[in-house]
């Protein structure tokens, strides 16, 4: 399983969201089934609403876990239930691993600058090291491009 960790230069929280959205439309984009993993219900609607506004030409077909459609679109936000039917891509946005995640494919982890985000992305690398995970890290500049 490949982990990829996004450093940001930042604390903003508000570039860590639309670097979520940034690799969540590029996901789709390609093809991929995306479940997006957040610490609590606040962050998943917040996140749910960014996905609508955050660029004007974009559409990313999303829902909250256990809302919308059956069979589900092709990107979920949740915060405390494994999805049904993903195992591409988990976007782990939360403090801790989801012990869903060998499930899938690639795990993303997005880091901010702050000192707690990045003892808390240190103990998740340890943690997939010991896994067996192939482990990358792409520094992102504030432009999160």
């Amino acid at each position: 399983m490949r982990v990829d960790f996004y450093l940001l230069e930042t604390e903003e929280p508000d570039v860590l969201w639309l670097l979520a959205c940034r690799l969540i439309e590029k996901a789709h984009n390609r093809g991929h089934r995306v479940f997006v993993y957040c610490n609590h219900q606040q962050e998943a609607e917040k996140l749910d609403e960014l996905l609508w506004t955050f660029k004007d030409d974009s559409f990313i077909p999303h829902n909250l876990l256990g809302e919308g459609p059956e069979p589900p679109p092709p990107v979920q936000i949740g915060f405390d239930k494994e999805p049904r039917g993903f195992n591409d891509i988990l976007i782990n946005m939360a403090a801790s691993i989801p012990n869903f995640f060998t499930r899938f494919q690639r795990v993303m982890e997005l880091v901010p600058a702050s000192e707690e985000a990045k003892i808390i992305s240190r103990e998740h690398y340890r943690y997939y090291r010991q896994q067996g995970s192939q482990l990358h890290i792409h520094n992102m500049t504030n432009e999160t491009k």
